[in-house]
């Protein structure tokens, strides 16, 4: 059963299953060396969510941060530090456009403390943040300090912005971004460059981040709500 009217020859349904066709051909290429058609699949998965959003209407909000998370995908998906902070500065872009999407959509701040899940999600969301924040500070080289903790600082803003709305899976969407990018933050910056867990984790990394931009697209264009 497909998401949205007219089966799979239906434009939706068919750019939905394109995009997960080059998420999962990325998630086999990862540990390949980095090249165009690497990059172009990686790119193209969360590019036809932003395509997808376009399509059925969705806010342009949406469009616009699943746009500048596909430009930051096409940066990760090459190596080197310029490259790093290219993508970085994609991502921040995009978790802006997510925090006045939800902002805009939800009930503001004062639900937080109106039900206690959301307060409790919201401290916990915190904490992680500062925590990873400390353990990178005395990892990265002076010039990365500054933009990484207005990046930890974007999704921490991204994450409880969601808690705002009433959107289930939008929820569940910014909790994986979060986690996903703690992962990527461990994975490049906290463990040795020999560590055996990093391939695994390189892994995770993309399932949990491809698996948040899904359930973002889906809970605002499907209307999911709790």
């Amino acid at each position: 059963m497909m998401p949205f009217p007219g089966g799979i020859e239906a434009n939706a349904n068919a750019t939905l299953l394109f995009s997960f066709v080059a998420a999962v051909i990325y998630a086999f290429a990862l540990d390949m060396p980095p090249k165009w058609t690497r990059s172009a699949a990686k790119t193209l998965a969360v590019a036809l969510l932003a395509v997808l959003a376009a399509m059925q209407g969705g806010p342009a909000l949406l469009v616009a941060a699943l746009g500048l998370s596909a430009i930051g995908d096409a940066f990760l998906s090459r190596d080197g530090e310029k490259a790093f902070l290219g993508g970085l500065a994609s991502f921040l872009a995009g978790h802006v456009a997510y925090v006045a999407l939800f902002a805009q959509s939800g009930g503001g701040l004062r639900l937080l403390s109106a039900e206690s899940w959301r307060g409790a999600l919201a401290l916990a969301m915190a904490a992680f943040s500062i925590v990873m924040l400390a353990a990178l500070w005395r990892r990265v080289g002076p010039q990365l300090r500054i933009p990484i903790a207005v990046y930890v600082a974007a999704i921490l803003a991204m994450g409880l912005s969601a808690l705002t709305t009433d959107k289930v899976w939008v929820i569940a969407g910014a909790v994986l971004f979060i986690a996903s990018d703690g992962l990527l933050a461990a994975e490049r910056f906290l463990l040795a460059a020999i560590s055996p867990h990093r391939p695994w984790m390189r892994h995770a990394v993309w399932v949990l981040y491809y698996a948040a931009q899904l359930a973002i697209t889906l809970g605002f264009l499907l209307g999911a709500a709790g």
